[in-house]
């Protein structure tokens, strides 16, 4: 089994002797451009899916690369391979979302390197040239609908419909997850937390922010994706 860095480097070597770019990559098999980038260099080794994607275009036998990453048992290697081509679309249709663990303040999302997982889409998603990037949900303010550890697949953009749950970046702070309410005739926007629990005084844990016309473009206010999907992972007893 190769390390992150070798299967990174061999994956390289053999786009590069293809004569591809990561754009041409990403072009055939609809993985990131970041993604490529990461595996490449041995930080983010590729799931299974990735492989036989890869495996097509690289015209390599899927099973050696399996091999070379870790999947050296052949009931193991029919098991995904069964799964991934299977009658599933969006198993076989797929795109790779990169996941954040944060958003900092005033940094693009295309230059966040703050990557700590990826997530598969239905590749259909991606028409119109819509982009999507991950969040890890943190805290309890969304609760019950988002738990913490959530991870959400927000589609990007810098304007909802009111009631969207969205990621929003205040006054150059670190990216807020709440749900948007807006008011067209008073032009505000108010951050509305789902948790409607009270502390022992009887006072809201989580109090909904309302931004002015004013604020919403002085401070500023910005919309930076909105929710698509949730995906929650079963938690260990």
């Amino acid at each position: 089994m190769l390390s992150n860095k070798e299967l990174g480097k061999y994956l390289k070597d053999v786009r590069e002797a293809l004569g591809y770019s990561t754009y041409d990559v990403n072009k055939l098999c609809d993985i990131s451009q970041s993604y490529i980038s990461l595996m490449e260099n041995g930080k983010r080794r590729p799931s299974a899916i990735i492989l036989k994607k890869l495996s097509s275009i690289y015209h390599i036998d899927y099973i050696k690369l399996y091999e070379k990453a870790g999947f050296i048992n052949l009931a193991e290697i029919e098991k995904i391979d069964k799964n991934i081509t299977g009658t599933d679309k969006k198993i076989t249709n797929s795109a790779v979302v990169l996941v954040y663990g944060s958003i900092p303040a005033g940094t693009p999302i295309e230059l966040i390197e703050d990557i700590i997982d990826t997530e598969e889409i239905d590749a259909d998603l991606l028409r119109g040239g819509k982009e999507f990037f991950g969040l890890k949900v943190k805290g309890n303010s969304m609760n019950p609908e988002y738990l913490d550890g959530d991870t959400l697949i927000l589609v990007k953009q810098d304007d909802c419909e009111s009631g969207d749950d969205c990621v929003v970046m205040v006054n150059g702070n670190s990216g807020t997850f709440k749900r948007v309410i807006k008011d067209e005739e008073k032009k505000t926007i108010r951050l509305q937390p789902l948790n409607t629990k009270l502390d022992e005084k009887g006072n809201p844990l989580y109090e909904p922010i309302t931004y002015t016309e004013e604020q919403i473009e002085d401070l500023p206010v910005r919309i930076l994706g909105v929710v698509e999907e949730i995906r929650r992972k079963k938690k260990k007893k």
